[in-house]
């Protein structure tokens, strides 16, 4: 069976990098920086003009957590619309009730609205922070969801290989898994074979100098000392390194 890779992009570049890389398939956000925010409709556009890559788009309103007011709730809807509408060919999202458990009601309300127009539900990292995983499992499915992504409920995904493999082999007849965190060549072999899935995401991390980043009493930096003056991309090489590692499994 074929193993599929999603590469995380923030950008145009990202995508075309993940692009001219061999992925297939990436998840576009915006502000990758804070986990991820809802994607660029203009950069969606160019991509779906530009290359033959399906694009899940990310739709989250700002950082932090998963649990939504109302008003926030009506534009992820709009937002998820307004994508669906441009060429998105699914959307990553996650719903949350403050007591961690799945908002049922609003995530059947978005994976409607996405196969109405015959794309793919995708629900995100939010339920890595979910009290009970197999419950929480048991209303994806009730909501028609298309695809999971997870960490197996760790900062990385090989931490958590042992929840991915029992979430594999109790619902992955009804629902696909997508194991995401600190996933790379060097790993992803491993936590294919120790988990049965056969979907990785990864961010391919690079990096970029900009020297405008900071000024002796000014600074934008968002990353590390080690990084203070860049950003971070998709680093093609890494994408193309990540399908290599694969190619035979």
């Amino acid at each position: 069976m074929k193993t599929t890779v999603e590469i995380c992009t923030g950008s145009y570049a990202d995508c075309m990098a993940a692009f001219h890389g061999g992925a297939e398939r990436v998840e576009l956000n915006s502000a990758l920086s804070v986990g991820g925010l809802t994607a660029s409709v203009a950069v969606l556009r160019c991509v779906k003009k530009e290359t033959t890559l399906k694009v899940i788009c990310m739709v989250r309103p700002r950082a932090g957590g998963f649990c939504y007011d109302e008003a926030e709730t009506k534009i992820m809807m709009e937002e998820a619309r307004l994508l669906l509408e441009n060429g998105a060919d699914g959307i990553a999202f996650g719903f949350l009730h403050a007591d961690g458990t799945v908002h049922r009601e609003r995530t059947l309300q978005m994976s409607e609205l996405i196969h109405s127009f015959g794309k793919e539900a995708v629900f995100h990292r939010a339920f890595d922070v979910t009290k009970d995983p197999f419950q929480a499992m048991e209303v994806l499915l009730s909501c028609k969801i298309d695809r999971l992504l997870t960490s197996g409920q760790r900062a990385k995904a090989m931490q958590g290989a042992e929840l991915i493999a029992q979430l594999q082999d109790r619902f992955g007849d009804r629902i696909e898994i997508l194991a995401g965190s600190g996933v790379n060549a060097q790993n992803a072999g491993e936590l294919l074979a120790r988990t049965g899935i056969r979907q990785v995401h990864s961010s391919c991390k690079g990096y970029r100098l900009d020297p405008t980043t900071a000024s002796e009493h000014v600074s934008y930096a968002y990353l590390d000392d080690a990084h203070a003056m860049e950003y971070d991309v998709v680093e093609e090489t890494l994408v193309r390194a990540l399908i290599d590692a694969l190619s035979g499994s």
